[in-house]
């Protein structure tokens, strides 16, 4: 199943994204940038956290959603831009940078279907912007997300 098809089976699901990231490391905050434009609807919600996920268990607890969606830069060893969603489980063996604890064992602490969508970085180094590559599939991928119900 392709990405595509992975996140229209959300289409008329209540599901929260929650943006995960370092928006001073460059391709790191691709996840800050795609919550932060995500628009919200009756069944889509959307949660910035930046670095510190573990400050929000309780938040994201109480947001009614069947399905938590955690994005965040995910080094798959493929071209950067690459991108997937996969069951949280499935992440063991691939890096998440920037968290104080790993998604995997944070999401054991939530209440509803966790998935990650991953995107393959080319930089994190220090920096402010979204290499131009990252940026063109954090909007594609928004775009996605914006035509869900």
């Amino acid at each position: 199943m392709n990405n595509d098809s992975k996140l229209a089976e959300l289409t008329d699901k209540k599901v929260l994204f929650v943006g995960i990231g370092n928006v001073l490391k460059q391709d790191d905050g691709v996840g800050v940038y795609i919550s932060n434009l995500i628009q919200e609807t009756q069944n889509k919600k959307s949660l910035t956290v930046e670095v510190s996920i573990e400050n929000y268990i309780s938040k994201i607890n109480q947001i009614n959603s069947t399905y938590l969606i955690l994005i965040d830069c995910v080094d798959f060893n493929k071209n950067p831009g690459y991108w997937d969603i996969l069951p949280v489980e499935k992440i063991n063996g691939f890096i998440t940078n920037t968290h104080n604890i790993s998604l995997n064992k944070v999401s054991e602490l939530f209440n509803k279907k966790t998935y990650i969508l991953g995107i393959q970085p080319r930089d994190i180094h220090f920096g402010e912007n979204l290499t131009s590559g990252i940026k063109e599939t954090a909007d594609r991928i928004i775009d996605k997300i914006n035509r869900l119900n």
